[in-house]
């Protein structure tokens, strides 16, 4: 059997988890293709996986092997299983993390990222923390010259989710005003720079002052440390009462009642994750007499990929790297995300 150098773990646990080692590389079934990885960016879902996510503890307690992260994944095509005449050796890709079912109501109408059956590379599937990894032939995106593999591999978490968020759900629109929270981290960087693409008023926090300089560098027209102010309170004295149009929420309960005080009437917020916990409370008198608009948003379909694709290509959007680091390095990239040092993405580089 073929080996390859990956990192992976075969209990949950702490960063001392991750083992830089021989795994077997994947086998091929029709309609699949292998991909030699050249970047694969780092995620919050990563830490979570490692952490305590029941599907990789179902996973790993089915299958009793082991388990490679990896989300966002881009590389050269090494194999290809089966007719695929628009892909060839050597082709540049990326490749869309979600893995829907194909067969259901949302899949056909073209909302994969609704499919109850999905699987995401890195999570249910193993991922992109190697020299080698295989995924279906329909997730592979080609990429240009012009577009860096590094840059390539920022795009399929955190600006797909960003994405989804401001311009799919929240609708987005020049002129208006919003709130990205905790700017500094993967999605909150990645809406920073989508919302200036927009052409909005960007309110942005964080919690270091170096941060919050970076921010301004990347768009943002006011900044506020959350670590020292109310940012809900702050928001309504730089809008002169108003509050802002949208707010982009990521964070969960410790924000939850802050980002729903600082809307606007008839202000949207929408939300994509609970990284300090699930339940938050809701003033209802307050919602409903401001006419507020409350939304979920979950990762994003395969046409706004490619869509963020050609936006990156032309540089239209250009994603913001932290840094880059070999893969036997993965536990110090989870460390700097875990103590959220990072500006921006963080990819580990085979």
């Amino acid at each position: 059997m073929i080996a390859m150098k990956a990192i992976a773990f075969t209990e949950q646990g702490e960063i001392d988890v991750l083992k830089y080692q021989d795994v077997p590389a994947p086998t091929l079934i029709p309609d699949e293709i292998l991909v030699k990885v050249k970047a694969c960016a780092v995620n919050y879902l990563d830490i979570h996986a490692r952490r305590d996510r029941p599907e990789i503890k179902q996973k790993l307690e089915k299958t009793g092997t082991l388990h490679v992260l990896g989300s966002d994944i881009a590389g050269e095509i090494a194999e290809i299983s089966g007719e695929h005449p628009e892909l060839a050796v050597g082709d540049r890709v990326l490749l869309a993390p979600c893995i829907p079912c194909g067969v259901c109501p949302d899949c056909i109408n073209g909302y994969e990222n609704l499919c109850d059956t999905q699987q995401l590379l890195g999570f249910q599937i193993d991922g992109g923390y190697a020299e080698f990894v295989k995924a279906p032939a329909k997730n592979a995106i080609r990429i240009a010259e012009e577009l860096s593999f590094v840059d390539a591999s920022a795009l399929p978490i955190a600006y797909l989710t960003a994405w989804h968020m401001l311009i799919t759900r929240a609708q987005l629109r020049a002129g208006e005003d919003v709130l990205i929270l905790g700017a500094g981290g993967s999605v909150g960087s990645a809406g920073l720079q989508i919302a200036k693409l927009v052409g909005a008023r960007i309110f942005a926090t964080a919690s270091t002052e170096e941060k919050l300089v970076r921010a301004k560098q990347f768009g943002a027209d006011v900044t506020i440390n959350y670590s020292q102010v109310d940012f809900s309170e702050a928001i309504i004295e730089e809008t002169e009462g108003r509050g802002v149009d949208v707010v982009l929420e990521h964070v969960g309960a410790a924000t939850w009642d802050k980002s729903i005080s600082s809307l606007a009437k008839n202000g949207r917020l929408v939300s994509c994750g609970v990284t300090t916990g699930n339940i938050g409370e809701i003033n209802i008198r307050k919602m409903y007499q401001k006419q507020l608009t409350i939304m979920g948003s979950a990762l994003g379909t395969q046409k706004e990929l490619r869509t963020l694709v050609h936006l990156a290509e032309q540089k239209k959007l250009v994603p913001i790297i932290d840094r880059t680091l070999p893969l036997e390095q993965a536990a110090e990239a989870h460390q700097l995300l875990e103590s959220r040092k990072n500006f921006g993405k963080v990819c580990l580089l085979p």
